[in-house]
Protein backbone atom coordinates (compact mmCIF):
# COMPACT_ATOMS: atom_id res chain seq x y z
CA UNK A 1 0.00 0.00 0.00
CA UNK A 2 1.48 3.28 -0.72
CA UNK A 3 1.83 5.69 2.55
CA UNK A 4 0.11 9.18 1.32
CA UNK A 5 1.49 12.13 1.90
CA UNK A 6 3.82 14.69 -0.82
CA UNK A 7 6.01 13.51 -3.22
CA UNK A 8 9.97 13.58 -2.80
CA UNK A 9 11.71 16.24 -4.06
CA UNK A 10 14.99 16.23 -6.19
CA UNK A 11 17.84 16.00 -4.47
CA UNK A 12 20.34 19.25 -4.42
CA UNK A 13 23.36 16.89 -3.67
CA UNK A 14 25.17 13.87 -1.70
CA UNK A 15 23.35 14.26 1.66
CA UNK A 16 19.63 15.34 0.25
CA UNK A 17 20.35 12.19 -2.55
CA UNK A 18 21.25 9.71 -0.07
CA UNK A 19 18.36 10.24 2.56
CA UNK A 20 16.35 10.61 -0.60
CA UNK A 21 17.49 7.13 -1.78
CA UNK A 22 17.34 5.30 1.45
CA UNK A 23 14.12 6.88 2.39
CA UNK A 24 12.68 5.05 -0.96
CA UNK A 25 14.56 1.65 0.53
CA UNK A 26 16.47 2.52 -2.65
CA UNK A 27 20.07 3.27 -1.57
CA UNK A 28 22.41 3.51 1.59
CA UNK A 29 22.66 6.74 3.70
CA UNK A 30 25.18 9.27 3.53
CA UNK A 31 28.24 9.35 5.84
CA UNK A 32 29.31 11.19 7.94
CA UNK A 33 32.08 13.05 6.29
CA UNK A 34 30.00 13.57 4.11
CA UNK A 35 28.30 15.37 6.57
CA UNK A 36 30.85 16.90 7.82
CA UNK A 37 32.03 18.66 4.79
CA UNK A 38 28.45 19.82 3.64
CA UNK A 39 27.62 23.93 3.52
CA UNK A 40 25.43 23.97 7.02
CA UNK A 41 22.91 26.70 5.78
CA UNK A 42 23.05 25.14 2.00
CA UNK A 43 20.63 23.20 0.36
CA UNK A 44 22.03 20.26 0.03
CA UNK A 45 22.24 20.02 3.95
CA UNK A 46 19.09 21.44 4.78
CA UNK A 47 16.95 19.62 2.51
CA UNK A 48 18.62 16.36 3.90
CA UNK A 49 17.30 17.82 7.65
CA UNK A 50 14.11 18.61 6.00
CA UNK A 51 13.41 15.57 5.04
CA UNK A 52 14.46 13.54 8.08
CA UNK A 53 12.20 15.96 10.00
CA UNK A 54 8.74 15.97 7.64
CA UNK A 55 8.84 12.30 8.29
CA UNK A 56 7.41 13.33 12.00
CA UNK A 57 4.82 15.81 10.41
CA UNK A 58 3.25 13.62 7.56
CA UNK A 59 5.85 12.10 5.86
CA UNK A 60 6.39 11.33 2.02
CA UNK A 61 4.46 9.07 -0.43
CA UNK A 62 6.02 5.77 -0.90
CA UNK A 63 8.35 6.18 2.40
CA UNK A 64 6.90 3.53 5.05
CA UNK A 65 5.96 5.48 8.43
CA UNK A 66 8.53 3.59 9.98
CA UNK A 67 11.58 5.41 8.45
CA UNK A 68 10.47 8.08 11.31
CA UNK A 69 12.27 5.90 14.07
CA UNK A 70 15.06 4.55 11.68
CA UNK A 71 18.40 4.40 14.43
CA UNK A 72 20.18 4.48 11.19
CA UNK A 73 18.62 7.74 9.96
CA UNK A 74 18.57 9.14 12.78
CA UNK A 75 22.39 8.76 12.99
CA UNK A 76 22.45 10.76 10.34
CA UNK A 77 19.88 13.37 11.19
CA UNK A 78 21.83 13.82 14.51
CA UNK A 79 25.12 14.46 12.67
CA UNK A 80 23.35 17.38 10.50
CA UNK A 81 21.54 18.43 14.23
CA UNK A 82 24.80 19.03 15.81
CA UNK A 83 26.52 21.20 12.86
CA UNK A 84 23.29 22.93 12.31
CA UNK A 85 22.62 23.43 16.36
CA UNK A 86 26.57 24.47 16.79
CA UNK A 87 26.11 26.65 13.37
CA UNK A 88 23.19 28.71 15.31
CA UNK A 89 24.85 29.16 18.54
CA UNK A 90 28.04 30.73 17.21
CA UNK A 91 26.45 32.56 14.33
CA UNK A 92 23.08 33.90 16.45
CA UNK A 93 23.74 34.44 19.82
CA UNK A 94 24.02 38.19 20.92
CA UNK A 95 22.52 38.52 23.97
CA UNK A 96 22.36 37.00 27.46
CA UNK A 97 19.46 37.95 29.28
CA UNK A 98 15.67 37.53 27.52
CA UNK A 99 15.29 41.50 28.44
CA UNK A 100 18.23 42.36 26.14
CA UNK A 101 17.47 39.66 23.33
CA UNK A 102 13.43 41.24 23.71
CA UNK A 103 14.26 44.68 23.51
CA UNK A 104 15.36 45.31 19.92
CA UNK A 105 11.82 43.38 18.97
CA UNK A 106 9.34 45.88 20.50
CA UNK A 107 10.43 48.75 19.25
CA UNK A 108 9.36 49.50 15.59
CA UNK A 109 12.22 51.01 13.10
CA UNK A 110 10.76 54.06 11.66
CA UNK A 111 12.51 53.48 8.41
CA UNK A 112 12.33 49.69 8.00
CA UNK A 113 13.36 47.95 5.40
CA UNK A 114 12.22 44.36 5.20
CA UNK A 115 10.61 42.11 2.93
CA UNK A 116 7.54 43.22 4.38
CA UNK A 117 8.28 46.88 3.75
CA UNK A 118 9.08 45.76 0.44
CA UNK A 119 6.29 44.49 -0.85
CA UNK A 120 3.65 47.03 1.04
CA UNK A 121 5.71 49.50 -1.16
CA UNK A 122 6.61 48.42 -4.26
CA UNK A 123 6.19 44.51 -3.98
CA UNK A 124 4.11 43.55 -7.42
CA UNK A 125 2.33 40.21 -7.42
CA UNK A 126 4.80 38.07 -8.67
CA UNK A 127 6.89 39.40 -5.43
CA UNK A 128 3.46 37.85 -3.32
CA UNK A 129 2.97 34.73 -4.97
CA UNK A 130 6.92 33.48 -4.38
CA UNK A 131 6.55 34.78 -0.79
CA UNK A 132 3.70 32.68 -0.38
CA UNK A 133 5.15 29.81 -2.52
CA UNK A 134 8.53 30.12 0.20
CA UNK A 135 6.22 30.08 3.36
CA UNK A 136 3.96 27.74 2.62
CA UNK A 137 6.39 25.19 3.72
CA UNK A 138 5.43 26.42 7.37
CA UNK A 139 2.39 27.99 7.12
CA UNK A 140 0.44 24.65 5.91
CA UNK A 141 1.58 23.79 8.69
CA UNK A 142 1.15 26.72 11.36
CA UNK A 143 1.41 26.12 14.90
CA UNK A 144 2.73 22.35 14.29
CA UNK A 145 6.67 22.49 15.29
CA UNK A 146 5.24 24.49 17.85
CA UNK A 147 3.39 21.98 19.59
CA UNK A 148 6.24 19.78 20.50
CA UNK A 149 7.28 21.84 23.13
CA UNK A 150 3.49 21.76 24.93
CA UNK A 151 4.65 18.22 26.87
CA UNK A 152 8.24 20.08 27.90
CA UNK A 153 6.18 22.86 29.78
CA UNK A 154 4.10 22.96 33.27
CA UNK A 155 1.70 25.15 35.10
CA UNK A 156 0.96 28.57 34.04
CA UNK A 157 4.09 28.14 30.89
CA UNK A 158 1.79 24.71 29.37
CA UNK A 159 -1.99 26.48 30.04
CA UNK A 160 -0.92 29.86 27.89
CA UNK A 161 1.11 28.13 25.52
CA UNK A 162 -1.77 25.38 24.77
CA UNK A 163 -4.19 28.85 24.67
CA UNK A 164 -2.24 30.49 22.17
CA UNK A 165 -2.12 27.03 19.91
CA UNK A 166 -5.95 26.73 20.32
CA UNK A 167 -5.79 30.42 18.23
CA UNK A 168 -3.67 29.19 16.01
CA UNK A 169 -5.53 25.92 15.19
CA UNK A 170 -8.53 27.99 14.73
CA UNK A 171 -10.14 28.02 18.46
CA UNK A 172 -12.05 24.50 17.36
CA UNK A 173 -13.23 25.47 13.87
CA UNK A 174 -11.89 23.97 11.18
CA UNK A 175 -12.46 26.77 8.87
CA UNK A 176 -10.49 29.08 10.95
CA UNK A 177 -7.16 27.03 11.24
CA UNK A 178 -4.73 29.46 10.36
CA UNK A 179 -3.25 26.59 7.84
CA UNK A 180 -6.77 26.55 6.34
CA UNK A 181 -6.57 30.51 5.89
CA UNK A 182 -2.97 29.77 4.58
CA UNK A 183 -4.61 27.68 1.78
CA UNK A 184 -7.02 30.08 0.81
CA UNK A 185 -4.70 33.18 0.51
CA UNK A 186 -2.36 30.68 -2.01
CA UNK A 187 -5.96 29.77 -3.45
CA UNK A 188 -6.33 34.08 -4.14
CA UNK A 189 -3.08 34.16 -5.65
CA UNK A 190 -2.92 31.12 -8.11
CA UNK A 191 -0.81 28.99 -6.08
CA UNK A 192 -1.07 25.16 -5.80
CA UNK A 193 -2.79 24.24 -1.99
CA UNK A 194 -1.22 20.81 -1.87
CA UNK A 195 1.03 20.38 0.99
CA UNK A 196 4.85 20.21 0.04
CA UNK A 197 4.00 21.18 -3.31
CA UNK A 198 6.79 23.71 -2.55
CA UNK A 199 9.73 21.84 -1.21
CA UNK A 200 11.42 21.49 -4.33
CA UNK A 201 11.28 25.43 -5.47
CA UNK A 202 11.74 26.76 -1.58
CA UNK A 203 15.62 28.16 -1.38
CA UNK A 204 17.73 27.40 1.09
CA UNK A 205 17.01 29.95 3.05
CA UNK A 206 13.57 29.00 3.76
CA UNK A 207 14.42 25.46 4.55
CA UNK A 208 16.64 26.64 7.56
CA UNK A 209 13.63 29.09 8.65
CA UNK A 210 11.22 25.89 9.13
CA UNK A 211 14.51 23.17 10.26
CA UNK A 212 14.85 25.18 12.83
CA UNK A 213 11.63 25.40 14.39
CA UNK A 214 11.82 21.48 14.05
CA UNK A 215 14.91 21.14 15.46
CA UNK A 216 13.61 23.23 18.58
CA UNK A 217 10.91 21.43 19.39
CA UNK A 218 11.78 18.22 18.62
CA UNK A 219 14.41 18.52 21.56
CA UNK A 220 13.66 18.51 25.04
CA UNK A 221 17.00 20.20 25.83
CA UNK A 222 16.16 23.17 23.30
CA UNK A 223 12.66 23.99 24.93
CA UNK A 224 13.76 27.27 25.97
CA UNK A 225 14.96 28.14 22.57
CA UNK A 226 11.34 26.90 21.00
CA UNK A 227 10.41 29.28 23.64
CA UNK A 228 12.60 32.02 22.81
CA UNK A 229 11.75 31.39 19.05
CA UNK A 230 7.81 31.51 19.46
CA UNK A 231 8.25 35.10 20.97
CA UNK A 232 10.07 36.15 18.40
CA UNK A 233 7.43 34.78 15.80
CA UNK A 234 4.78 36.77 18.16
CA UNK A 235 6.18 40.09 18.81
CA UNK A 236 7.06 40.72 15.25
CA UNK A 237 4.06 39.32 13.36
CA UNK A 238 1.62 42.00 13.94
CA UNK A 239 3.02 45.24 12.10
CA UNK A 240 4.59 42.73 9.92
CA UNK A 241 1.26 40.84 9.13
CA UNK A 242 -0.47 44.79 8.72
CA UNK A 243 2.44 45.52 6.17
CA UNK A 244 1.56 42.16 4.23
CA UNK A 245 -2.08 43.00 4.48
CA UNK A 246 -1.62 46.31 3.07
CA UNK A 247 0.48 44.55 0.25
CA UNK A 248 -1.94 42.31 -1.04
CA UNK A 249 -4.67 45.27 -0.71
CA UNK A 250 -2.50 47.58 -3.22
CA UNK A 251 -2.17 44.33 -5.66
CA UNK A 252 -5.50 42.91 -5.33
CA UNK A 253 -4.23 39.88 -4.26
CA UNK A 254 -7.86 39.13 -3.15
CA UNK A 255 -10.11 39.05 0.05
CA UNK A 256 -8.29 35.35 1.59
CA UNK A 257 -5.23 37.29 0.87
CA UNK A 258 -6.01 40.23 3.33
CA UNK A 259 -8.04 37.94 5.44
CA UNK A 260 -5.17 35.53 6.87
CA UNK A 261 -2.77 38.81 7.52
CA UNK A 262 -5.63 41.16 9.07
CA UNK A 263 -6.54 38.10 11.50
CA UNK A 264 -2.90 37.96 12.57
CA UNK A 265 -2.53 41.54 13.07
CA UNK A 266 -5.35 41.06 15.45
CA UNK A 267 -4.28 37.95 16.60
CA UNK A 268 -0.86 38.09 17.47
CA UNK A 269 -0.92 41.32 19.54
CA UNK A 270 -2.86 39.20 21.65
CA UNK A 271 -0.13 36.81 21.71
CA UNK A 272 2.11 39.09 21.88
CA UNK A 273 1.43 39.50 25.34
CA UNK A 274 0.24 36.02 26.52
CA UNK A 275 3.44 34.95 25.56
CA UNK A 276 5.99 37.48 26.80
CA UNK A 277 4.09 37.42 30.34
CA UNK A 278 2.23 33.78 30.55
CA UNK A 279 4.77 31.29 28.51
CA UNK A 280 8.48 33.01 28.86
CA UNK A 281 7.50 34.43 32.43
CA UNK A 282 6.08 31.15 33.55
CA UNK A 283 8.84 29.39 32.21
CA UNK A 284 11.31 31.33 34.18
CA UNK A 285 9.67 31.26 37.25
CA UNK A 286 10.17 26.91 37.06
CA UNK A 287 13.42 26.59 34.76
CA UNK A 288 14.83 30.60 35.56
CA UNK A 289 18.69 28.23 34.28
CA UNK A 290 16.79 28.68 30.71
CA UNK A 291 16.77 32.27 30.49
CA UNK A 292 20.03 32.40 28.46
CA UNK A 293 18.12 29.46 26.06
CA UNK A 294 15.48 31.60 25.46
CA UNK A 295 17.31 34.84 24.85
CA UNK A 296 19.29 32.00 22.03
CA UNK A 297 16.05 30.99 20.47
CA UNK A 298 15.10 34.93 19.81
CA UNK A 299 18.16 35.79 18.25
CA UNK A 300 18.17 32.42 16.76
CA UNK A 301 15.18 33.31 14.65
CA UNK A 302 16.44 37.00 14.12
CA UNK A 303 19.59 35.56 12.32
CA UNK A 304 17.43 32.91 9.97
CA UNK A 305 14.79 35.60 9.30
CA UNK A 306 17.21 38.32 8.16
CA UNK A 307 18.97 35.70 5.95
CA UNK A 308 15.66 34.67 4.48
CA UNK A 309 14.96 38.10 3.66
CA UNK A 310 18.19 39.44 2.32
CA UNK A 311 18.21 36.51 -0.24
CA UNK A 312 14.30 37.54 -1.30
CA UNK A 313 15.56 41.26 -1.60
CA UNK A 314 18.66 40.20 -3.54
CA UNK A 315 16.89 38.24 -6.29
CA UNK A 316 14.03 40.40 -6.68
CA UNK A 317 16.10 43.73 -6.98
CA UNK A 318 17.51 41.80 -9.72
CA UNK A 319 14.56 41.10 -10.84
CA UNK A 320 15.14 37.46 -10.55
CA UNK A 321 13.02 34.82 -8.91
CA UNK A 322 13.92 33.59 -5.56
CA UNK A 323 12.33 30.32 -6.14
CA UNK A 324 14.54 27.32 -7.63
CA UNK A 325 11.50 26.41 -10.03
CA UNK A 326 10.39 30.02 -10.82
CA UNK A 327 6.32 30.20 -10.89
CA UNK A 328 4.48 32.00 -14.00
CA UNK A 329 4.86 35.77 -13.62
CA UNK A 330 1.33 35.75 -14.92
CA UNK A 331 -1.72 34.58 -13.01
CA UNK A 332 -4.56 33.48 -15.65
CA UNK A 333 -6.97 33.43 -12.46
CA UNK A 334 -7.18 34.85 -8.90
CA UNK A 335 -10.53 33.41 -6.98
Amino acid sequence: MEHEGPRLPTPRGPLSRGVEAYLRGAGRLPRLEEVARAEVYGDDLQLALYLCYELHYRGFAAVPPEREWDPDLLRVRAAMEHRFLSALRADAHVHDSVDGALAPLLVEPVDGKGVSHFLRDEGELWHLREYAAQRSLYHLKEADPHAWVLPRLWGRAKAAMAAVEFDEWGGGRADRVHARLFADLMTDLGLDTTYGRYLGAASAEALVTVNMMSLFGLHRSLRGALVGHFAAVEITSSPGSRRLAEAMRRAGAGSAAEHFYDEHVEADAVHEQIVRHDVIGGLLEQEPYLAADIAFGIDATEFVEERFGARLLADWRDARSSLREPLAREVTHIS
